[in-house]
């Protein structure tokens, strides 16, 4: 079954019963400006999960393209995809468990026009198996979910309670989350009944995976922990295209089938001098993100999404040199992926030509920076600035190494590119104009006071300390900072003091351009790993001599005089990552 049929057979089963079909959002969120990109078919529909009326009603379905890249490196793989497109059916406060549950499985299993009225897919019932949510102190044992599906003739012994790391989905620290009934297939036919350790070591060996999730949001988290039941029931489904495609094409991974076919035909035509799976696999999945994020407004550059793109045409560029493929190639690459999508989504062809351009001009870019990376490589060997400022591969940087037989310290390049990784994670998972969720007075106050706590950790704590990842809500601030310790009761209170001392005295706030050399010339704190242009904005907290108490480099916005801050207050501080510890506060 071609990906094309599963797309119409779902969402024909779900239109016939009573569910309007939505077109994909955009990757790049609307309204949400604490993510990057859609991660989940559920993101654009947040507002109506949380009690909003949805103008086509409380039964929905759609297929939503999606994008994840905290986990790049593991591309390649069977599993990882950074876009994919997900299959979602949605009760907006009508349908519950039962029906979800039902649909699920016949969709599933039915390939019989007479049966329920439309076709499914036809899988064997016997190869399927299921879990739930095994309960802790956010709910109990989901005994419903169970039930149903014992009635629907799955074997109690291939049902498995599992905990909230596997049963629970949640978007993230904040919204509508709950406990969730995952089914799973058997990918040989072979694999038969298991016992709960056997059933989670073959899906670890990949014989048993994932092929769908009925999520029941029926809760709400705030800063991380569940506070209590939404206004209404829920149902966010999710089953991945990419996944349930393989499945249907006996395939081990999505990369053997009809999505990307096209695409590696074209790869092939260029007469790659290896034929080296991984990078054939890189390449294929970066041009195919890189086309619908370019369709989707998107383009390279140093920040936000732009910086996603960029990365990913980069390691692509990279990968096509590891084939020897012929230079400023990709974006005929770029052509095999529309050629598959256009039917399903036609603006892609209209926006051939830019689509070509865009990623014409940074292959071309990038090749000009590979030649600046290769000038800084002989003034002397840093692979991680290397790596983070001029985007230089780190296979690369060790090739030229070892040609003038000097060996590159991969232990420590990797804690470093970890530590970097997992902050680009963070900025990926929330990330606005100095963290800022929105640029209201309570968020404006408290980013300001954002800037006083940096200053008051390095003269009360160490002057060593560095901002290394920020999120501010209407509520809390929250900096992540690097220090290999937890903070003292006085070393935490010193902080406090420091800062409502800088608010009393109402120093002003005053904001400069400069040349990016003269900033850090005058020691501005900058953003960890950022690319900065030749002219910045630096912020300034100044007393009355005109002392600075804080110089950063930021976009703003900030109040003009700390006076209007109110009282500054810790709530928490805590560990997050070897050497990064967090601290969030508010003002009263």
């Amino acid at each position: 079954m071609q990906s094309s049929e599963i797309r119409s057979r779902f969402l024909a089963f779900f239109e016939k019963r009573g569910h309007a079909i939505i077109p994909s959002a955009s990757l790049v969120p609307e309204n949400d400006p604490s993510v990057l990109f859609n991660t989940a078919g559920m993101q654009p529909l947040v507002p109506y999960l949380l009690g909003q009326e949805h103008p086509m009603g409380c039964r929905i379905a759609d297929v939503q393209k999606c994008v994840r890249t905290g986990d790049l490196e593991d591309i390649g793989d069977n599993r990882h995809f950074s876009f994919f497109e997900m299959m979602g059916n949605w009760s907006l406060g009508d349908y519950f468990k039962k029906e979800a549950i039902t649909w699920s499985y016949t969709f599933l299993t039915n390939n019989d026009d007479e049966v329920d009225g439309n076709k499914g897919l036809g899988l064997d019932v016997n190869r399927l198996y299921v879990t739930i949510f095994e309960g802790d102190e956010n709910a109990p044992y989901d005994q419903e979910s169970k039930d149903i599906w014992m009635s629907l003739g799955i074997p109690e012994h291939r049902i498995y309670a599992l905990p909230a790391d596997d049963n629970w989905w949640s978007p993230g620290d904040n919204g509508p989350c709950g406990p969730c009934s995952e089914m799973f297939y058997d990918m040989t036919g072979t694999t038969g009944d298991l016992d709960k350790d056997g059933f989670i070591a073959a899906c670890k060996s990949e014989d048993v995976i994932e092929i769908w999730n009925d999520v029941f949001m029926e809760y709400e988290k705030k800063d991380g922990k569940v506070i209590g039941k939404l206004a209404q029931k829920n149902v966010d489904t999710g089953a991945g295209l990419e996944r349930i495609t393989a499945v249907m094409q006996g395939k081990k991974t999505a990369y053997e089938t009809d999505l990307f076919a096209n695409i590696f035909g074209a790869i092939n035509l260029l007469k790659p001098e290896k034929d080296l799976v991984l990078q054939k696999r890189i390449i294929a999945d970066h041009i195919r993100t890189a086309v619908f994020m370019i369709t989707d407004g998107v383009l390279p550059g140093n920040k936000d999404q732009g910086y996603v793109l960029r990365r990913l045409l980069r390691r692509a560029i990279r990968h096509a040199d590891l084939l020897s493929l012929p230079k400023n190639s990709l974006h005929i690459i770029a052509l095999s992926v529309i050629n598959t999508y256009e039917s399903i989504y036609p603006y892609i062809g209209a926006q051939l030509n830019n689509i070509e351009l865009v990623i014409s001009k940074e292959e071309l870019k990038f090749r000009q920076t590979l030649e600046s990376g290769l000038k800084e490589f002989e003034k002397g060997i840093n692979p991680f600035i290397l790596a983070t400022t001029y985007g230089f591969p780190i296979e690369l940087t060790e090739e030229l190494a070892k040609e003038k037989g000097i060996t590159i310290d991969r232990v420590k390049f990797d804690k470093e590119m970890d530590e970097h990784k997992k902050l680009s994670q963070s900025a990926s998972a929330g990330m606005f104009k100095g963290g800022l969720a929105n640029t209201n007075d309570k968020t404006v106050r408290l980013h300001t006071a954002h800037h006083l706590l940096l200053a008051a950790l390095q003269q009360a704590v160490s002057p060593s300390i560095k901002q290394r990842g920020s999120n501010i809500t209407e509520e809390r601030l929250r900096m992540d900072f690097s220090f290999d310790r937890k903070l003292t009761d006085e070393e935490k209170k010193q902080v406090e003091d420091i800062v409502n001392e800088k608010i009393k005295e109402d120093l002003s706030v005053v904001r400069r351009e400069m040349p990016l050399a003269e900033a850090e010339k005058i020691g501005a704190e900058m953003e960890f790993g950022a690319k900065y242009p030749d002219v910045v904005s630096v912020y300034f907290i100044e007393d009355k001599e005109g002392n600075h108490i804080s110089k950063e480099f930021c976009g703003g916005p900030h109040v003009t005089h700390t006076g209007e801050l109110g009282q500054f207050k810790i709530q928490k501080e805590e560990a997050v990552a070897q050497g990064i510890r967090r601290i969030k506060a508010i003002l009263e």
